[in-house]
């Protein structure tokens, strides 16, 4: 969605100069006393050395109060707020004899008493409290804690024998100062030698085998992490090889000072510990061995409802595992122990059990499972019991929107959908969506006020490959949860553009090997796009009328009598207007085909309108294959430091010309091949999408993004359908501008919706706490649009060479988002920055100023 912002002169001005004198005037140390001291700045310095690592600076225990831009707003604002709101109010009620009485003689004395209560007169200071920040005033018993934690911190890393101090640091004639904490590290100590002591002797043989991978080596300095990375190793190995009831309280180590050598050689002897097994008893505990267990048997129970017998229950065998079920196995076998990881024979592996709760929920079909292990000591053997209780089997979801855009004065939109689950018993989801929106339009050249969309699709999802990749299921396990995704819709539109149908099928495959990495195919994607009035072309894109016609206007053209009849009657002199469509086509047939003479720039630009009216009036069909790979290293919803990318590679068009030269096709004036009556779509396409995130300190982020795309049309197109192309601007892109209205090239917004086959977007953006849950932006957009080995030849839209990137437009500006926790309300204000439309001499800063800023809102970060 955007939003036209405009300020208007003198309001303005006079509104900003207000909040700066409002918010300059504030005194940071209103609320400090004369024997305290505000702190604003906290180092670390070890060894004479400025630390920089946020992690370790996370460890100091007073902060200064938080800055948004280098400005204590937040401390400014609590110095808003009254002191004593109440006794504020008491001394202005008793300020004059008989104030309080003659105010309860005309309100009532509980009234008087709210006053006092009020916002106006407590409320608003304890509003301005809440959102503000109290200043922070050094407190030596919290710097004291901050040392003990340097010291323990560094104690982890080796260096046993820091010491540790601070330093007050005062600005003069100031009650502010800044603290330093000063470490001496001293000599860290070094891993002399590894043992171990191990209880169990399965125990001891895995740990054999495998202490290769160890984090804690010989000769390496002492970092308490790598005991901790070692400890959390060992346990996944134990548990992964058939020891499942591992403890990791079972791991301890002795650390030992080796006093055999010179005492300023700081080595020290580490021992591993492991234990036995401890079981806790009613009256007492017990400590037995651990032992490697493998599974003896797999009991899957499907349709399990709390409080069923499982001994009521009919069970049926298959492929080592035995199901359970009431009345009927509403369920394919092989659907459920293909979601089973479990081996009968094999170890017990916690990796197993961790698949098996993922491609269960990867069903849709099962709430989460319960997975509960049972334990025969006596043959060393384990049962697998797994409770599958069933989803409904039919969910119905209904959805209402009201709409708003510059072609919407008003739209009222409705979806439903319908999921069916465990369709053919083998575990497919399908659903059955509808959607409808119907409204007013806004300023619009049609003869009608009132327009529609409808709209259905049928999805159906199958937990597996399914055919033709049957034979990738070895290289893609059912652990990856592959997915083969089957899908069709279809759409119509009446008064919106050129009242465009669509019918699109896709036959898709995904899976995930693991949380940071997806695979994507569409085998096929087939979509038919129909234009059912075409001949509403100059009606809905204006900016091609209005050059076609300003063409048109020349008394050249005018005064011709061949033309006469294209125009509306009587020709106005001071305004011809071109009718529509006859009076548009007729004119441009008479340029192009020389029936009227014209000059050549007249005869270059009316081609061009009428290519561009031909390629965004011709029907598409697009036979297109395409594989996505995503991948990201992001380790939770809270990671602020991650990266993130994308790459696509599409084909479209290969198949049906394969086809060609088996079977005949029929051909189009142009010698374009069609099937069905419509030329189809043949090109390549390529996106690469990267996103990257520092997390800066104390929630500020800065967030990088970058989008390159090409479109390249061959064979049996000259260019890319324009549901494939690229457009720049808009509230995910070059926020400076509006969508469509960036481009291509240096042109200047000639047509309504531009768009092209390559483009390039690079953006930069730093995000900050305001107040609570108001957050702040600051951003640099960067990008442009250009036409590429396609059948555009203006040079100001096409891309030929590295002289081509003086094109790359740049908006700045700043935004505000409030966080609903789950989702995230953004506006944005994009001022141009770099314009390549202007003239050379006028591309830097020209429109510049508040009353051209565009205003984008949006949801969710735009990257």
């Amino acid at each position: 969605m955007n939003t036209p912002f405009h300020l208007k002169g003198y309001t303005a001005k006079i509104g900003i100069f207000l909040l700066i004198a409002v918010l300059t005037s504030c005194n940071a140390l209103k609320r400090v006393e004369e024997d305290e001291l505000l702190l604003t700045k906290n180092s670390i310095i070890t060894n004479g050395e400025k630390v920089v690592d946020e992690d370790i600076k996370s460890l100091i225990v007073q902060e200064p109060n938080t800055r948004v831009l280098g400005y204590p707003l937040r401390l400014n604002l609590y110095n808003l707020a009254k002191k004593d709101p109440d006794s504020l109010y008491q001394e202005w009620l008793h300020r004059k004899p008989n104030r309080e009485e003659r105010l309860a003689s005309f309100l009532s004395q509980k009234q008087v008493d709210a006053l006092g209560e009020s916002f106006l007169v407590k409320g608003y200071s304890e509003w301005l409290k809440k959102i503000g920040e109290a200043p922070v005033v050094i407190d030596t018993s919290r710097t004291k804690k901050t040392l003990q934690r340097l010291s323990a911190y560094y104690g982890s890393k080796g260096y046993f024998n820091n010491s540790t101090t601070f330093e007050i640091i005062e600005e003069r004639r100031s009650q502010r100062a800044a603290i330093d904490y000063l470490i001496t590290l001293g000599k860290p100590y070094i891993i002399d030698s590894l043992s171990n002591k191990i209880a169990s002797p399965a125990i001891d043989s895995i740990y054999a085998l495998n202490k290769e991978s160890s984090f804690i080596k010989a000769n390496k300095q002492f970092d308490l992490a790598d005991f901790n990375n070692e400890r959390q190793r060992l346990t996944e190995l134990f548990r992964n090889t058939g020891v499942y009831n591992f403890q990791e309280s079972s791991i301890t180590y002795d650390i030992l000072r080796d006093t055999t050598e010179l005492m300023d050689d700081q080595k020290m002897k580490v021992e591993l510990n492991i234990e036995n097994l401890r079981r806790r008893g009613d009256s007492a505990v017990t400590t037995s061995e651990y032992k490697v267990f493998s599974i003896d048997k797999i009991n899957i129970y499907a349709g399990y409802e709390f409080g069923d017998d499982p001994a009521a229950l009919q069970s049926q065998d298959f492929e080592n595992h035995t199901i359970f079920f009431k009345d009927k196995l509403r369920y394919k076998p092989k659907a459920l122990t293909d979601a089973i990881f479990f081996e009968k024979d094999s170890v017990y592996r916690d990796l197993d059990r961790l698949r098996t709760y993922r491609q269960i929920t990867n069903l849709n079909t099962f709430k989460y499972p319960n997975i509960q292990i049972q334990e025969d000591s006596t043959q060393n053997k384990l049962i697998a019991n797994i409770f599958l209780t069933a989803r409904p089997k039919y969910s119905l979801g209904l959805n209402f929107d009201v709409t708003h855009s510059n072609i919407q004065r008003l739209g009222i939109g409705f979806s439903s959908s319908l999921i069916t689950r465990n369709v053919f018993n083998g575990a497919e989801t399908l659903s059955l969506s509808a959607r409808g929106t119907f409204g007013l339009l806004g300023d619009t050249s049609l003869s009608e006020d009132f327009f529609s969309e409808i709209g259905a699709d049928i999805n159906l999802t199958f937990p597996r490959l399914w055919f033709p990749l049957f034979g990738m299921r070895k290289l893609v396990p059912y652990y990856m949860l592959p997915q083969t995704r089957i899908s069709a819709g279809t759409s119509f539109q009446k008064n919106i553009g050129l009242d465009k149908q669509t019918l699109n099928t896709i036959l898709g495959y995904s899976w995930t090997p693991d949380n940071n990495r997806k695979n994507t195919i569409e085998l096929l994607n087939i979509l038919y796009v129909k234009n059912v009035n075409p001949d509403r072309f100059f009606n809905v894109y204006g900016s091609s009328y209005r050059q076609l016609n300003n063409i048109a206007s020349a008394d050249t053209y005018t005064n011709n009598p061949l033309l006469a009849d294209l125009y509306d009657t009587p020709i106005d002199p001071n305004d011809p207007r071109l009718t529509i469509p006859e009076g548009t086509a007729g004119f441009t047939e008479a340029i192009i085909d020389g029936t009227v003479p014209s000059s050549t720039d007249d005869f270059i630009e009316v081609s061009r309108i009428e290519e561009r009216r031909a390629r965004l009036t011709e029907n598409n069909l697009i036979f297109a294959s395409n594989y996505t790979f995503t991948k990201n290293n992001k380790s939770g919803f809270n990671d602020n430091s991650f990266y993130q990318y994308r790459l696509k590679l599409e084909s479209a068009g290969n198949l049906l010309s394969a086809l060609s030269y088996v079977f005949p096709f029929n051909e189009n004036d142009n010698n374009n091949l069609l099937v069905f009556g419509v030329p189809y779509s043949q090109y390549v396409k390529t996106e690469f999408d990267f996103i990257k995130h520092w997390d800066l300190n104390r929630s500020n982020v800065l967030a990088f993004h970058s989008f390159i795309g090409i479109a390249v049309p061959y064979g049996n197109s000259e260019s890319v359908p324009f549901v494939r192309s690229y457009f720049a601007g808009g509230s995910n892109d070059n926020r400076a501008w509006f969508p469509y209205s960036l481009g291509p090239g240096s042109s200047r917004d000639i047509n309504d919706f531009n768009e092209a086959n390559l483009k390039l977007a690079f953006n930069l953006e730093y995000r900050f706490p305001i107040v609570g849950d108001i957050k702040g932006a600051l951003f640099a957009d960067a990008g442009n649009i250009w036409n590429v080995w396609d059948n555009v030849d203006d040079p100001a839209k096409t891309f030929s060479g590295f002289d081509s990137l003086g094109d790359i437009a740049l908006g700045t500006g700043l935004g505000l988002r409030y966080d609903f926790t789950y989702f995230v309300f953004r506006v944005d204000a994009g001022f141009k920055t770099y314009n390549p439309a202007e003239v050379p001499s006028k591309r830097w800063f020209r429109e510049y100023n508040f009353g051209n800023a565009v205003i984008q809102i949006g949801i969710n970060y735009p990257f």
